[in-house]
C-alpha cells in the first residue's frame, strides 16, 4: 500500500505547488514522525492556500492523512495563520477525531520559511543547510497536499491556482491549466493594457519580475502582482547588480539591522549579511563570511530592514551563492548546534507594516476564488517545472492528446516529475516545451 501511493503520487506528477517544485514522491518515500501543512501563506498580497484551506478542506486533510501514511507519521499538523478565520472553521471540522491538529501562526514575515514554520510549531532547529526531515519532520504546501489527494484517485497534476492581483481591475483567485499564458491570465483579471506596467510572479519579497507576458503559467505559480513600472518597488528590483555592489561597498554602515532581522540567524545559523556586505571589499580575505551566503533563502527580510534603503544583502548572496558554486567551494559544516537568538520574538516583521513599507497598502484587498472555467485555444506546458532533471517528451509532432495525457516522462534513474496535458488537442510542437493547440471545442476542460 505505502509503495502503491506513492508510485500514483508519482504518476500524477506532483511536486511542491508553492516552492521551488521538489517531486513530492520523492519528500514523502521517508520516514518521519510528523507532517506539518504549511498553510503559512506569508507572502503578502497572496490569497492561494488561505482560501483553498477554507473551501477544499476535506481534500487537505485526506492528502495530509495519505502522507501521513506513506511516511509513518502519527501526528499531523496543519499551520496557518490565526487571521484565516474562515479556513480555521472549516479544518477545524475536517479533522475532528483525527490526529491532526491545527497551529495558529503569528501574522509575521517570513511564517512559511519551512525552517521558520518547524521551529513555530515543534520548537525544533532544523540545522543550518538541512531539511526538515533532520528534526523528523516533512513539510508540504497546502496545494501540493490537495494534488495528492487528487493523485490517489487517478487525476494528475494539469491545473494550479494563482492569485493575480495588484494594478488589475478585479483581483482574484483562479485555477487555469498549466501552459496558459501569463497574459492571459490578466486578462481574466480584466487588465488588458500593459504599456507602463510589469509583473512579478510569486510574491512581492521573493517573486521574479517579468516583462513577457506570453510566458506559460507552471505547477508552482501562484501569484501574478502587476505594479507600474515606476512603482518604488519595481525600480529598486531594477537597480542593476553593478550598482549594487557598488552601493554595497560605498554606502553600508555596519548597523547590523540586517543581520538582526535576518530569520536564518535568529535561528542560530551562521549568516551576518552586514559582514558579507563588508566582506565585499576583502572577497580574498575571508572566505569563510563570504560562504554564509549558502544560508541565505532570499527572503528579503534584510532589504526591509536595511536603514538605508537601497542596499540589497539578498541580492549581494545570490550572486555570493552563485560565484561560490561555479568555483566549486561548498558551505563549511557548522561545529556547534544552533541556539536561537533570545530577541528572536521581538525581531519578526508584522506583514501589515512589510506591506506599507514595500508601498502596496492599497493592493492588500480581496482576491476572491473565482471559478472560470477558463479554456485555452494553446498551452505551452514547459518540460522542467520542478527541481531535478528535465522531463523527457513522449510525445510527437501531430499527435493528438486528451487532457491528463502523459506528455513527459521521468528520465530513468533521475530525479524528476512527470508532465502531463493540461487541455484536449494536437501536439504542434515538441522542444523544451510542448505546445497544443486545443481542439474546436476548446480543448475539453471538463
Amino acid at each position: 500500500m505505502h509503495e502503491e501511493m506513492i508510485q500514483k503520487i508519482k504518476d500524477a506528477g506532483v511536486v511542491g505547488a508553492g516552492g521551488a517544485g521538489f517531486p513530492t514522491h520523492v519528500k514523502v518515500n521517508a520516514s518521519a514522525e510528523h507532517v506539518i501543512v504549511n498553510g503559512a501563506e506569508c507572502e503578502p498580497l497572496l490569497r492561494v492556500d488561505q482560501q483553498l484551506m477554507a473551501v477544499m478542506a476535506d481534500r487537505l486533510v485526506k492528502g495530509l492523512e495519505a502522507v501521513m501514511q506513506t511516511t509513518g507519521a502519527s501526528l499531523g499538523t496543519i499551520a496557518l495563520k490565526g487571521k484565516y478565520h474562515d479556513a480555521i472553521e472549516a479544518l477545524e471540522k475536517a479533522i475532528a477525531g483525527k490526529p491532526i491538529k491545527l497551529f495558529i501562526l503569528g501574522d509575521f514575515y517570513p511564517a512559511g520559511d519551512e525552517h521558520v514554520t518547524v521551529y513555530e510549531v515543534v520548537g525544533k532547529i532544523i540545522p543550518e543547510g538541512g531539511i526538515p526531515l533532520k528534526v523528523g519532520c516533512v513539510v508540504d504546501n497546502v496545494e501540493t497536499l490537495i494534488n495528492v489527494a487528487d493523485a490517489l484517485e487517478g487525476c494528475p497534476v494539469t491545473d494550479t491556482y494563482l492569485t493575480v492581483t495588484g494594478e488589475v481591475p478585479n483581483p482574484i483567485t483562479v485555477k487555469l491549466p498549466i501552459g496558459t499564458t501569463v497574459a492571459e491570465a490578466l486578462a481574466l483579471a480584466g487588465q488588458t493594457d500593459m504599456r507602463g506596467k510589469l509583473v512579478v510572479e510569486g510574491g512581492p519579497m521573493m517573486g521574479k519580475v517579468i516583462d513577457d507576458f506570453s510566458q506559460p503559467i507552471t505547477k508552482t505559480t501562484k501569484g501574478l502582482i502587476v505594479l507600474a513600472e515606476d512603482h518604488p518597488m519595481m525600480k529598486k528590483r531594477n537597480i542593476s547588480m553593478a550598482h549594487i555592489i557598488k552601493q554595497a561597498k560605498a554606502a553600508c554602515i555596519q548597523c547590523m539591522r540586517c543581520t538582526d532581522m535576518c530569520p536564518r540567524h535568529m535561528l542560530g545559523h551562521r549568516l551576518s549579511p552586514h559582514r558579507i556586505m563588508r566582506g565585499l571589499n576583502y572577497f580574498d580575505g575571508d572566505q569563510e563570511v563570504m560562504k554564509m551566503a549558502f544560508s541565505c533563502t532570499e527572503c528579503g527580510a534584510c532589504e526591509y530592514a536595511c536603514d538605508m534603503m537601497l542596499l540589497s544583502p539578498r541580492r549581494v548572496n545570490a550572486l555570493l551563492k552563485q560565484e561560490l558554486g561555479k568555483k566549486g567551494m561548498k558551505a563549511t559544516p557548522p561545529s556547534k548546534p544552533e541556539v536561537v537568538v533570545p530577541s528572536r520574538e521581538y525581531m519578526k516583521i508584522p506583514v501589515k507594516r512589510l506591506i506599507s513599507s514595500l508601498g502596496l497598502t492599497p493592493y492588500n484587498v480581496a482576491a476572491p476564488l473565482v471559478d472560470t472555467d477558463y479554456a485555452p485555444k494553446k498551452v505551452t506546458i514547459p518540460l522542467k517545472q520542478h527541481i531535478g532533471a528535465p522531463a523527457q517528451a513522449v510525445v510527437t509532432v501531430g499527435q493528438h492528446v486528451e487532457r491528463g495525457a502523459l506528455i513527459g516522462a521521468i528520465p530513468e534513474g533521475a530525479m524528476g516529475a512527470s508532465v502531463h496535458a493540461s487541455i484536449r488537442g494536437t501536439v504542434r510542437e515538441v522542444s523544451q516545451n510542448i505546445v497544443i493547440e486545443a481542439d474546436g471545442d476548446g480543448g475539453g476542460k471538463q
